[in-house]
């Protein structure tokens, strides 16, 4: 979803002062806004499918082993390095337990050890590709992108020069395998899937 003139009556977005439109329009929408590769990117309020897949992956990371320090959170952004302007927020992230201590909105993506981003039935290819590019940008090791319009997950590792070099593809039904430092075998098998998309 892109701003349109005749939807916004605000300050017009150009490199600059893209933070400061992202925050206006949520706030005069509600929508969730972030910046990714310098285009503002809005997101609708999910639907309650999308939540149900965010609430169940929570619980099973929370119930796991992580390792010491490392905490599960929603509703936090990350910047992509050297650009503040810049930055996404995930459905969920693992982030070191010192972030519930810290003052600032935006953690580093260095801390992230994982973040998750569960595809809205309205998303576009274009819009998935280009955020997994930014996650590899920011070098964030471990991207989960679980989609619920065909009921597939989508496991990426090895930030390298702007992309992931590794991509172990799932349904759900099948645990995803989440590496070192996590070491936890994520179940989809109660994942949701949006409308008639068909179970494995």
């Amino acid at each position: 979803m892109s701003v349109s003139s005749g939807t916004w009556n605000g300050p017009r977005p150009r490199r600059g002062n893209l933070r400061e439109v992202a925050e206006k329009i949520e706030e005069a929408t509600g929508l969730r806004v972030q910046i990714v590769g310098g285009k503002l990117v809005m997101s609708p309020t999910p639907r309650g499918k999308h939540a149900g897949v965010v609430k169940r992956l929570r619980r099973q990371l929370e119930g796991a082993s992580l390792p010491d320090g490392l905490g599960v959170y929603e509703v936090s952004s990350i910047a992509l390095p050297d650009d503040p302007d810049d930055y996404v927020t995930p459905d969920l992230i693992v982030l070191p337990e010192e972030w519930e201590e810290d003052d600032s909105w935006l953690a580093a993506s260095e801390d992230a050890a994982l973040a998750v981003e569960v595809i809205s039935s309205s998303e576009k290819s274009r819009d998935i590709r280009d955020k997994a590019d930014w996650y590899a940008v920011a070098r964030v090791p471990l991207l989960l992108v679980i989609d619920p319009r065909n009921a597939t997950w989508a496991l990426h590792s090895g930030p390298d020069n702007g992309a992931y070099q590794d991509v172990l593809p799932g349904k759900f039904g099948e645990p995803v395998p989440l590496p070192e430092p996590l070491r936890v075998d994520v179940a989809t098998g109660d994942f949701p899937a949006y409308g008639e998309a068909r179970r494995p």
